[in-house]
């Protein structure tokens, strides 16, 4: 394959995610995959080994879930891929589409819980407040839970008796509370650790009349397991000696627990027994692990990946569970670990060579999002394509980045978008330093908060970048908040102490458009037109702001929200970005 021809087939190339499956009813499992060109939602019936697509959306399908009975099958449908509709649902059989809750009006999902009699919690967040409802078919909907600060329903029990609730009443939206209500509304029982200490609810045990509820708290620095009873309020705490940031999940009887350790950038899975305390590795492959669930039958499913190989689902008893069909996404390079000082610590970065050709490379700095992710040893197709064009690409988990602990994650107050670019401003130096970069052929890069860095670093690190790529980009935190959904306003808020009116000179200083003037290097901008995380009006602002001081820029929109769920869309926009680079950056 010539280049250009591989890395449009990794984007092609069928990909899922891991089927999750009814409680009660574990043949019936749902995934979704782009398999027709679109992400959308399919059901498996593995007594069967029969698939069928179940939406059919012009801009895919993003949420769905499984009642855990296995009749029913709940999507989210909004309007043009704004993120702003109402819940649906199919028998698993099939059969006519039915609105899960037709009294309830549109707003933006918070998720979505199901009990095995019938009772749906829907959480959406509409008109400057975030509510619950309980919805049952044949009946009207009944509001459980409202509130001005951001909250979304975490799980219900399988008897419909127990809702959990997460909620940022305490007035600080990255670390959560945890509450757990009955049908009526009535409080059983509340976590709250206080201020910067998260509780994150996860699920009940799968298991009728269990009260338990798994969840993970921050008491020592990063997310660990805890397993809770609200109505004693006992609590047990799971700890492991091992580093890195912990995720979990019941087995199927709830005697044990499924441990996802996160360290590093690379992913690992334990068993927990809750009767002896018994800690077992489970091996899988050197990589990442996105998902994983215990079956009945005691073997975990997991998606995996690394950066060389693409994504597969397997069985911890050593088979593949199931292929996505169609040709495999072309392999690509591993990436290399480097771990460099920083301003604030040591700081883990990725880099990924160019098969071909001398260092230093040209060299492009591929932000993540959130800020609360991080970049992993996973399969990436974006990455791959500009390794194929013949860059070095270095991805930098900046301070703010999940998977180094929760103090690393919670430095990002104060001087926000000028701490992440610290450190990538202290990665760039090492890598130029070492000869894998060259200095004069570097780009910045990135998408939704890697899009704000980007346009942030193009004005307040001028000298440092030959040229930026920003895909839906913030430019204009004080606009976006103006425009944004609800729960980035409640986001907003929690990073930056308070509304623009309360923070002015932090909205302002912490925002790519106050620097404008300071650009020196070329800048392409992607924008989807119904985005409501980053809106298109602060984006149309700050594209003037550049035509007015003369600012060399391409602007590219789409009829899309954020992050585009339609593989042809996807092909075309990473085109655009390696015909950009290509104008601006010699490739010798």
């Amino acid at each position: 394959m010539k280049a250009e021809e591989r890395w449009q087939a990794r984007f092609r190339a069928s990909r899922m995610t891991l089927p999750s499956w009814s409680r009660q009813a574990p043949n019936r499992s749902i995934y979704r995959s782009n398999a027709s060109g679109t992400w959308e939602v399919y059901a498996w019936d593995r007594g069967t080994g029969v698939t069928r697509q179940v939406t059919d959306r012009p801009k895919g399908t993003a949420h769905a879930a499984i009642d855990p009975t296995g009749q029913w099958i709940y999507w989210f449908a909004d309007t043009e891929g704004d993120e702003f509709g109402v819940w649906w649902r199919q028998p698993f059989t099939g059969g006519p589409d039915e609105l899960a809750a037709p009294d309830l009006p549109a707003g933006q999902p918070g998720g979505i819980a199901l009990s095995a009699t019938g009772l749906a919690a829907i959480s959406l967040a509409s008109g400057g407040s975030f509510h619950i409802h309980l919805a049952r078919a044949g009946e009207d909907s009944h509001l459980l839970y409202e509130h001005a600060e951001a909250a979304w329903v975490a799980d219900m029990s399988l008897d419909g008796s127990l809702i959990a609730i997460n909620h940022g009443e305490y007035g600080d939206f990255r670390h959560p509370a945890l509450r757990v209500v009955r049908q009526c509304g009535d409080v059983v029982g509340e976590l709250y650790d206080g201020l910067g200490k998260g509780v994150i609810g996860l699920r009940f045990a799968p298991v009728l009349g269990d009260r338990r509820l798994l969840a993970l708290h921050e008491r020592r620095q990063r997310h660990e397991p805890l397993v809770w009873d609200a109505v004693t309020d006992e609590q047990r705490e799971i700890w492991l000696k091992d580093s890195g940031d912990l995720a979990a999940e019941w087995y199927h009887d709830g005697r044990a627990l499924l441990l996802l350790r996160d360290n590093r950038a690379r992913s690992y899975l334990h068993r927990y027994d809750l009767a002896g305390g018994g800690l077992t590795l489970i091996d899988t492959p050197h990589g990442v692990i996105e998902e994983a669930a215990p079956r009945p039958s005691g073997a975990v499913e997991y998606s995996w990946s690394s950066a060389s190989r693409p994504p597969v689902i397997r069985s911890s008893n050593g088979q593949v569970v199931m292929n996505a069909g169609g040709p495999p996404a072309p392999p690509s390079v591993p990436v290399e670990d480097l771990d460099v000082e920083g301003p604030g610590g040591r700081i883990h970065a990725l880099v990924s060579r160019p098969e071909h050709g001398a260092a230093p490379y040209p060299t492009v700095f591929v932000l993540h999002g959130g800020p609360t992710a991080h970049d992993r040893d996973s399969f990436s197709p974006e990455a791959a394509a500009w390794v194929d064009a013949g860059y070095a690409v270095v991805r930098v988990n900046y301070r703010g980045s999940t998977g180094y602990g929760s103090a690393w994650r919670d430095a990002l107050h104060g001087d926000v978008g000028r701490i992440e670019l610290a450190d990538v401003a202290a990665v760039r130096a090492w890598v130029v330093e070492r000869g894998i970069a060259d200095p004069a052929r570097t780009l910045l890069s990135g998408t939704a908060w890697g899009g704000y860095l980007t346009l942030l670093g193009l004005g307040t690190q001028p000298d440092l970048w030959a040229a930026g790529i920003a895909a839906v980009p913030i430019a204009c935190h004080q606009t976006s908040y103006e425009d944004e959904a609800e729960s980035l306003r409640a986001y907003h808020r929690a990073l930056f102490g308070g509304s623009p009116v309360e923070q002015p000179e932090r909205y302002a200083a912490s925002s790519p458009i106050t620097y404008v003037d300071q650009v020196k290097a070329p800048v392409l901008i992607l924008a989807g037109e119904n985005d409501t995380r980053c809106p298109l009006r602060q984006i149309e602002k700050y594209v003037a702001k550049l035509a007015e001081h003369g600012r060399d820029h391409e602007v590219y929109t789409y009829d899309a929200v954020h992050g585009s769920l339609v593989v042809a869309e996807r092909i075309a926009q990473i085109a655009l970005q390696l015909d950009f680079a290509r104008k601006h950056v010699n490739i010798h």
